[in-house]
């Protein structure tokens, strides 16, 4: 009677017993429903082929008794279901700092490029101003030579270019070389109006009415009459007077009949034609003693 009651109601030391050997119990078996790390189908050269070609992949858990997350799980356990994860995650750092590397290699290299031809085109830039303004220089200096040129050869076509400014008629009478005061006075008229003038010349053109030779000595001897008194009386200068004996030859400005034929020389006569260079009266006075633009002395 007393052991029926006894066994009916254990003692707290019999149920503490008991709890301890269930809770050492459970998980034994928790880990023993743990997969194991690799099929065993699986051959070990394939699986070490896999694991050095490929990233070992996270292989979920198996529901257990307190599911996917054990309370009880050693740490040797633990580090066996993280490691996985820790590799995968190591690999991404590594490519991410590769990519990273990788793109500041190539937006350096990019800079790099951006500056080189910006350079570059800096360069010529500067080439193409430069010889812009080498070519305007160049066009300058043609167009100064260019207009110079024009210059010079306006020069040299107006060297002997002359108008005339006045003209005399000086008329001897019965031959003789003597001038008279009225033939005087034409050539002082004529010589006043050589002041202030400039490359001039005086064309003296003789004539008599004496044919043949004899009338060439003639008209030689007036034109000589006149050359002398413009030398002396007004000191022009020699070379500044052209002289030609025509004797009773008509010129081509002679005066024509009623028939139309230029009519002969009846009288002694010298003409005078004071002509004046276009290019040296368009010019000031060169000072007293320069040359001229007809290459002559100036008075």
């Amino acid at each position: 009677m007393n052991s029926k009651a006894a066994f009916s109601k254990p003692f707290p030391s019999q149920c503490a017993v008991i709890l301890l050997a269930s809770a050492l119990g459970i998980p034994a078996l928790a880990q023993q429903d743990q997969p194991s790390a690799s099929p065993q189908s699986t051959p070990p050269s394939a699986t070490a082929q896999q694991q050095t070609t490929a990233t070992p992949a996270i292989t979920p858990g198996r529901e257990g008794f307190w599911g996917r997350v054990n309370p009880f799980a050693r740490k040797k356990w633990v580090k066996k279901q993280t490691d996985p994860i820790n590799d995968r995650l190591t690999e991404l750092d590594g490519v991410n700092a590769k990519n990273a590397k990788d793109i500041q290699d190539v937006d350096s290299r990019s800079q790099a490029g951006i500056h080189q031809a910006q350079s570059a085109a800096d360069a010529a830039n500067q080439t193409a101003t430069a010889a812009s303004n080498q070519a305007q220089q160049a066009g300058t200096t043609a167009q100064g030579a260019a207009t110079h040129v024009d210059q010079i050869n306006g020069t040299v076509n107006g060297l002997d270019q002359y108008k005339q400014v006045t003209e005399a008629e000086v008329k001897f009478r019965g031959g003789s070389p003597i001038l008279s005061a009225d033939a005087k006075k034409q050539l002082d008229d004529l010589a006043a109006s050589v002041d202030g003038q400039h490359g001039y010349i005086l064309e003296v053109e003789a004539h008599s009415p004496m044919a043949g030779s004899v009338g060439i000595q003639n008209s030689e001897r007036l034109a000589e009459a006149v050359k002398r008194y413009l030398v002396t009386e007004h000191e022009i200068p020699v070379y500044r007077m052209h002289a030609v004996a025509l004797g009773n030859a008509v010129s081509e400005d002679a005066s024509v009949d009623d028939n139309g034929k230029p009519m002969r020389v009846h009288t002694s006569s010298v003409h005078v034609r004071l002509m004046e260079n276009s290019l040296a009266a368009s010019e000031a006075a060169p000072p007293q003693g320069s040359a001229s633009l007809t290459g002559a002395e100036r008075p």
